[in-house]
């Protein structure tokens, strides 16, 4: 893959230099460009198709984005070419081969073994911990927004502008109510423990994720789907929780993400990930979301 990538780039930049101003390239010589660059992107493709579906789908889908944007790159910088006039090298056709080189470079970000790191050698383990640590950073900043709106006496439509015919935006739709508050800190503890479920689960795939056989590749896809799972609703559940707040919204929306995370947590403590000594904190952040969960069903029964 890392070889397949490798002569791709050389072949876009072949391809870019050969259509870079006049004189006009010979019939000949654009043929060998073309047939070059071809076989450069069937290479590309053949070395995907040939990474076996059992070792893993999230692994598969890594090198297959992967790949996607490598071709795609090459089909826009050669459309570039077809629909510039041959005067001097465009900016256009400057912005796509760099496109291309840049598609090209991602395999080195591809999910490695540490002991293979060198030779970038990936397995599902390490591609699972790859999208574990996405999903983990899309949680940190949608609860670091949060934590920043409801600084005490912020305002957080704060960056938006007067308008001068609607008028001012002092009003109270903008700003949460001491009701609303209370029903936030509880809101804001489901998402910090989304947060640590993230981190914890990481961090035993981590340690104690095999790929080794396909039970283990699969019960590390799993952790995958079901963390794709939690980062988006918990955007969902910021944003039902700016003001005017709706009260039923949020309900509906911790609803949802509490089943995700007590499923992602059962899920990860009957799996090979989690041995006997990582069970307290699984139990721990468990009672967490329970506790937050009870006490905005609480705080919203009358919503019901």
């Amino acid at each position: 893959l890392v070889q397949t990538f490798k002569v791709t780039s050389q072949e876009a930049t072949k391809l870019s230099l050969a259509f870079s101003g006049p004189p006009l390239t010979s019939a000949e010589d654009c043929r060998k460009v073309s047939e070059d660059v071809q076989n450069a992107i069937l290479a590309v493709a053949t070395v995907y198709y040939w990474l076996p579906k059992g070792q893993g789908t999230t692994l598969r889908k890594m090198v297959r984005d992967a790949t996607t944007e490598v071709v795609e790159g090459m089909i826009q910088l050669t459309e570039t070419i077809l629909s510039a006039p041959l005067e001097s090298l465009s900016q256009e056709q400057l912005i796509s081969t760099g496109g291309v080189w840049e598609a090209c470079e991602q395999v080195s970000s591809l999910p490695r073994v540490p002991q293979f790191s060198s030779f970038c050698f990936a397995d599902n383990q390490a591609a699972v911990a790859s999208a574990l640590a996405v999903c983990l950073g899309v949680v940190k900043d949608a609860l670091e927004e949060m934590e920043h709106a409801l600084v005490e006496g912020q305002d957080p439509y704060s960056d938006i502008m007067e308008d001068e015919e609607l008028g001012f935006r002092g009003n109270r739709d903008t700003y949460w109510s001491e009701a609303d508050r209370k029903l936030l800190s509880s809101c804001m503890g489901l998402m910090k423990a989304s947060k640590a479920c993230l981190k914890k689960v990481l961090g035993v795939v981590k340690a104690y994720g095999k790929a080794d056989s396909p039970e283990q590749i699969a019960q590390l896809d799993d952790l995958a789907d079901i963390a794709n799972e939690i980062s988006p609703s918990v955007d969902e559940l910021a944003l039902s929780m700016y003001p005017p707040m709706n009260q039923l919204a949020v309900r509906l929306n911790v609803n949802t993400r509490e089943a995700f995370l007590i499923n992602f947590l059962h899920f990860c403590r009957t799996s090979h990930v989690c041995p006997p000594s990582e069970e307290g904190w699984v139990q721990f952040l468990t009672g967490a979301v329970d506790h937050n969960m009870n006490k905005i069903k609480n705080f919203t029964q009358g919503q019901l």
